[in-house]
């Protein structure tokens, strides 16, 4: 069996089993594999192997990527920071933004989802534990912004994005998990409710499922270190 291989079918299992310990249906997580700074020819390995949903930060990075892998189905995902002068190739080239957070971002990728393309799929990424250097919403001004994109045609919001601060251990990463899960739950009060929990990496996932986690953005345990970029 490749590396690549046993690298995806490990990460499965691990979902799988955390799944299982935690009460939860394997079917309810999505892996997305976060391919930034890896060449499409992992992109495709990873693919024939049954991978389908990929994830990346740089716009003209993804860009080179699609082309390169135009003939293969994949549901591309934006996971990094948005630029204004890049929300175009975003609408245009993604199904997935999971970084939305400020309103000019979604009006901009709103108005620029071409009309043959079904809704982009966005998430609210939220600054959990309020880190002066980290992107994000603050929980504040989250429900304002949650209630201004629902108004927004060619979009459907589907839920909320963090990246905690890094912790030591499993119940000091649930923690920041389920403040996420709770906001979750406290948003659909004032708007319908959201499905997606995007949370969870490499280190972290099992706290991540365990707190609900619909999706775990898993890149090192898949390709390896991160090269510097």
């Amino acid at each position: 069996m490749p590396e690549n291989t046993k690298k995806l079918a490990t990460v499965k299992k691990q979902i799988e089993d955390a799944a299982q310990q935690f009460h939860r249906a394997n079917s309810e997580i999505t892996l997305l594999a976060v391919s930034k700074t890896k060449p499409a020819s992992d992109i495709a390995t990873f693919y024939h192997a049954g991978q389908r949903a990929f994830g990346e930060n740089y716009v003209q990075e993804a860009r080179e990527k699609q082309q390169a892998l135009i003939g293969l189905d994949i549901e591309w995902h934006f996971i990094g920071p948005i630029q204004s002068n890049k929300t175009k190739d975003i609408a245009e080239n993604f199904a997935w933004v999971h970084s939305v957070d400020r309103l000019k971002i979604a009006t901009r990728l709103s108005q620029q989802r071409p009309v043959y393309l079904p809704p982009l799929n966005i998430c609210v990424q939220v600054n959990i534990d309020e880190e002066p250097s980290k992107s994000g919403v603050s929980l504040e001004a989250l429900p304002a912004l949650i209630k201004a994109i629902r108004t927004l045609p060619r979009i459907a919001l589907r839920g909320l994005m963090a990246i905690p601060a890094k912790k030591d251990n499993i119940p000091q990463q649930r923690a920041s998990f389920a403040k996420l899960a709770q906001l979750n739950r406290d948003l659909a009060t004032i708007t319908d409710p959201l499905d997606t929990l995007s949370m969870g990496m490499s280190g972290d996932m099992e706290a991540a499922i365990a707190e609900g986690a619909t999706i775990v953005r898993v890149g090192s345990a898949l390709f390896g270190a991160r090269d510097k970029t």
